[in-house]
């Protein structure tokens, strides 16, 4: 891993956050600095103080009031779309708002593609290691059968749908996602695989969220409607 002194390529962190007033903020100032050039958060129609706390520490802060994280993701992504192209970065990592994963991890996660030529990097709390309670059995169970069907499918091998997850700006645009809500980070993975992207995972660790319930794993509702979106999207891709 280089020193965060060396000469970095243009890094850009997106996260989207609805209600995380109380967590975001942690995720923010856990952030390394040195590592990251800017930090787009995609507020997904908060009603608290999120927008506004994250202005406060410093981030750049896009709108996107339709609900859904895929929504909020690509909102992020039609900002770096916006910029001119030599102030577009080479790097964009997504870490979720609630704190659940480590931010000063990011080096970590970004090492694979400075140092070994991958194109796109998934952070697996399952090779990493879970905080007691930090996910719930549904979400274990769908973090083991959407990696078993992606390999089934397209013999790529991932352990995990993890957030945490960082890849070249030029291999996400290519990838040319479109799921606005559940869908999202299985569609990246499974798009990466049908294009033949160099992709790996690194161990990392987890934890329970900060603050609040979770809107996917923490109601049954929200954990069908999820599981039901990721299978969704690996068999329409078929």
């Amino acid at each position: 891993m280089p020193e965060a002194s060396q000469p970095l390529p243009f890094i850009d962190v997106l996260i989207p956050a609805f209600n995380e007033e109380k967590a975001l903020p942690l995720v923010l100032v856990d952030l390394p600095k040195k590592w990251v050039r800017q930090v787009i958060v995609c507020d997904n129609g908060s009603t608290d103080n999120t927008a506004t706390l994250a202005q406060s520490l410093g981030a750049v802060v896009v709108s996107e009031p339709e609900k859904g994280y895929g929504a909020a993701c690509l909102a992020g992504m039609r900002y770096l779309d916006s910029l001119a192209p030599s102030e577009r970065p080479e790097i964009v990592v997504f870490i979720d708002g609630d704190h659940s994963d480590y931010p000063e991890d990011l080096p970590k996660v970004v090492g694979p593609i400075l140092h070994d030529g991958m194109d796109m990097v998934i952070g697996s709390r399952l090779l990493g290691g879970l905080e007691p309670g930090a996910m719930t059995l549904p979400q274990r169970f769908g973090n083991w059968l959407a990696p078993l069907l992606i390999r089934w499918f397209w013999g790529y091998r991932f352990t995990d749908l993890g957030p945490f997850r960082a890849i070249r700006y030029e291999a996400l645009t290519s990838l040319g996602m479109v799921d606005r809500n559940f869908g999202w980070t299985v569609e990246m993975q499974v798009k990466a695989a049908q294009k033949g992207l160099k992709c790996t995972e690194v161990a990392l660790r987890y934890r329970q969220r900060a603050a609040g319930q979770s809107k996917v794993s923490g109601t049954i509702k929200g954990s069908v409607k999820a599981g039901w979106k990721i299978l969704y999207t690996i068999f329409k891709s078929l």
